[in-house]
């Protein structure tokens, strides 16, 4: 079938080169939003959440809630019991009066009207302190917005109100020598961390397109071939970016996704598109030396069957088992992980659309000129490196050497390469998650500042741990907020206030901690102390209510990840050990492929705890540790790093089983098969590498983990595993590399795949 698919491309290659021209133009046009709205408009932004508790009692708040998002301005080193301060009040009390007079604006706050007159009254008191630092050195001047805007209305709302306050912050400055102002919150955040995310995609993409550019031009030796996997991976992003679009439509896109899953698919493509590439050289080369002629038509298409019935097979092959583990993610409860899931499915099909399509016909436009030598090899010292790491090996070179010292002693380099990769992994025993939310910019990001500083200076503005909600009054939940107060850990307690309007009454109170992290033990067993006592009918009052907020989605998610993953893993595992015996026809590669990847990942993730939970690293990769990993890296790079290792795998065992399936012994057929595909496989993962390791330099801390991550996971699956314990295994088990039952030998005879 791929080999008749080849043989019509190489009739039709300029129709399949039009179509992808247009097809990509269109595809960046509909993601920026040159038509209609584009994809960074749609994304959303959140914590990881599942549904539970967590997510009901944030439901039962939004239903009642009439106010919409606020807008602050934090004054900064204006003392607020100054004459300075207090002679700028009625330039704040105007201000706000004309903030307040704006459409969609429900109510202004600010300290500053609050006068003497007040007196005692406890609920002024409160409302002021809520307004000004703890030790007094600033104050706070909030918009809150109508909860019932529309998108179009809020948006234009916001931009007044940010404006007005950011002028009351120039007036401020001018009356009140040495202070200073900047407006936050957390529409903002989101708009910032949504920019952020475009801005870290496209500084990945021009560090890493390069560099891979460059490490093909050295592979390939010349700009002509290098330069095709990078055409390819060009329209994989175009098409990547227009089904992030599509599901945008269907499932709430996080900011992080876009990302994650661009990167991957950008990544996949260089990988399939060097594999057919090389491939097509070296069939080319081939048919010419049999025919003893020029590179005719014939000689080229034939090339181009053969290349789409070896590697192209390899590359669908591979393209399947990545697509496996991405589709475990389906199995989580979890919205994020469902549709990082489903988007990744379809990046992996462009991938391989784009591979088994628009390469090939840009192959075939190209003909004989794939194997003219480039302008590189002229140049003495790049003529040495392009010939060391060309992608057409000799019969005999490095990799064929490395595989017969490893096959002198095959127990030495086994227990070698699992005692590193153990020490490697060790530091995920340790592993700590989060759900980070302002966190994820460096700090030195001004809206991270901001709310830095007021969780430090303004406990009750700050950004609350967890609430307690119930569809009670508010001396109902008094009991509850005096017992929430005396837990390990706890800073502050709001009292208990009412939410919204309606018959039923629904109250609330938030709950912030010593420790501004909502991961914290002392956070988690606050949470989950509550819940428990609820359970046993001993909180106070014995009064129905649920927790919410950042604390309590991560206790729900995370429980829901331990649920979740088991089926997870047993769909991944079975498809893959079914896919692998189908290329094989053993039992026994399947279930080596399946541990060795299990301790590579391993490794992964010790290496991430260590840099991003521990701080190692922070300086040079700049960030700030939380205190753990996100929520959602692990499941993510476990899914995503199963599928490359196993990109690595495929290409590997399809080589050494056309030796294997040639009549070659089995320590030879390894020896052959890592030589042929060695330089291949080594390339490719140095490339992925490098698409990784651009995304390392973006500003989300969620990118930069998953960067990192996956980067070690390639690395160390290409290197230590596919070069030294794929063949120290391998020669262990000698011929019983190939055993299977003799009901499955016949099975694998009928459906087996072959080239």
């Amino acid at each position: 079938m791929l080999a008749r698919l080849g043989r019509w491309i190489a009739r039709h290659a300029g129709l399949v080169v039009v179509l992808w021209v247009v097809a990509t133009a269109l595809g960046f046009t509909l993601a920026v939003g040159g038509v209609g709205e584009g994809l960074f408009a749609r994304l959303a932004t959140g914590e990881p959440s599942v549904s539970g508790e967590a997510s009901a009692g944030r439901d039962l708040l939004d239903e009642r809630a009439t106010d919409g998002p606020s807008v602050t301005l934090l004054v900064r080193d204006a003392p607020f019991d100054s004459t300075a301060v207090q002679a700028a009040a009625p330039t704040v009390v105007a201000a706000a009066e004309a903030i307040g007079a704006i459409d969609g604006v429900a109510r202004v706050d600010q300290p500053l009207a609050i006068g003497p007159e007040s007196g005692a009254d406890p609920t002024a008191q409160a409302a002021r302190a809520a307004l000004v630092a703890a030790d007094g050195s600033g104050f706070l001047v909030t918009a809150t917005l109508d909860g019932d805007l529309d998108r179009t209305t809020r948006n234009a709302t916001q931009d007044a109100v940010e404006q007005r306050l950011d002028q009351l912050g120039v007036e401020l400055a001018a009356a009140v020598p040495g202070s200073s102002a900047q407006v936050g919150g957390g529409s903002l955040l989101f708009d910032t961390i949504t920019r952020q995310v475009e801005k870290d995609l496209v500084s990945g993409e021009l560090i890493a397109l390069p560099l891979s550019l460059f490490v093909m031009v050295l592979v390939f030796g010349g700009f002509l071939a290098a330069g095709m996997p990078i055409v390819g991976a060009v329209a994989s992003i175009a098409g990547a970016l227009v089904a992030l679009l599509g599901f945008s439509y269907v499932l709430d896109l996080d900011a992080s996704v876009v990302n994650v899953v661009t990167v991957l698919g950008l990544g996949l493509s260089i990988d399939y598109g060097l594999l057919i590439v090389s491939r097509y050289r070296e069939e080319l080369r081939d048919q010419l030396a049999a025919t003893r002629t020029r590179a005719t038509a014939t000689a080229r298409t034939d090339a181009l069957a053969a290349t789409m019935a070896t590697a192209g097979r390899t590359v669908l092959f591979s393209g399947v088992t990545v697509a496996i583990s991405l589709a475990g993610l389906l199995v989580f409860r979890a919205p994020l992980l469902r549709a990082v899931g489903a988007a990744g499915v379809s990046v992996v099909a462009v991938a391989l659309l784009v591979s088994l399509t628009l390469i090939p016909a840009v192959l075939a436009l190209a003909g004989r000129r794939m194997l003219r030598p480039g302008l590189l090899t002229r140049v003495p010292g790049l003529r040495s490196l392009t010939t060391r790491f060309g992608d057409v090996p000799p019969d005999e070179g490095f990799f064929s050497r490395l595989a017969r010292r490893t096959q002198r002693r095959p127990v030495l380099v086994l227990v070698g390469v699992v005692v590193l990769l153990g020490l490697l992994a060790a530091p995920a025993l340790r592993l700590e998650v989060r759900n980070s939310g302002v966190e994820l910019l460096p700090p030195s990001a001004p809206d991270r500042q901001f709310f830095d500083e007021l969780t430090a200076d303004y406990p009750a503005a700050a950004i609350p741990a967890f609430q307690v909600v119930a569809p009670v009054g508010p001396q109902a939940l008094a009991g509850v907020a005096e017992r929430t107060a005396t837990l390990p850990g706890v800073r502050a307690v709001t009292p208990p206030r009412a939410v919204g309007a309606g018959d039923a009454p629904v109250s609330t109170f938030a709950v912030v901690m010593t420790i501004p992290d909502p991961g914290s033990t002392d956070a988690r067993a606050a949470v989950q102390t509550l819940r428990a006592e609820r359970d046993a009918g001993t909180v106070p009052g014995g009064v129905a209510f649920d927790v919410t907020g950042s604390t309590a989605f991560l206790v729900d998610f995370t429980a829901a990840l331990a649920a979740d993953a088991p089926l997870a893993a047993a769909v991944v595992v079975l498809a893959t050990f079914v896919l692998l015996f189908l290329l094989t026809g053993s039992l026994l590669i399947p279930l080596k492929a399946l541990l060795m990847n299990v301790i590579s990942l391993g490794a992964s993730i010790g290496v991430l705890v260590w840099v991003f939970q521990d701080g190692h690293g922070e300086d040079l990769l700049g960030f700030a540790s939380t205190g753990g990993v996100e929520s959602i890296i692990p499941v993510l790079v476990l899914a995503m790093g199963f599928g490359l290792a196993m990109d690595y795998e495929v290409f590997l065992l399809a080589r050494i089983k056309e030796f294997r399936d040639a009549g070659v012994p089995n320590d030879e057929a390894v020896v052959r098969g890592l030589q042929k595909s060695g330089r291949i496989i080594t390339s490719a993962a140095l490339i992925v590498v490098l698409v990784f390791s651009g995304f390392v330099a973006g500003q989300l801390l969620v990118i930069k983990q998953t960067g990192v991550a996956l980067a070690v996971a390639v690395a160390v699956d290409a290197t230590v595993v596919r070069c030294l314990l794929v063949p120290a295994t391998m020669t262990l088990l000698g011929e019983w590399n190939w055993w299977a039952p003799a009901p499955l030998r016949r099975l694998y005879a009928r459906i087996g795949l072959r080239h």
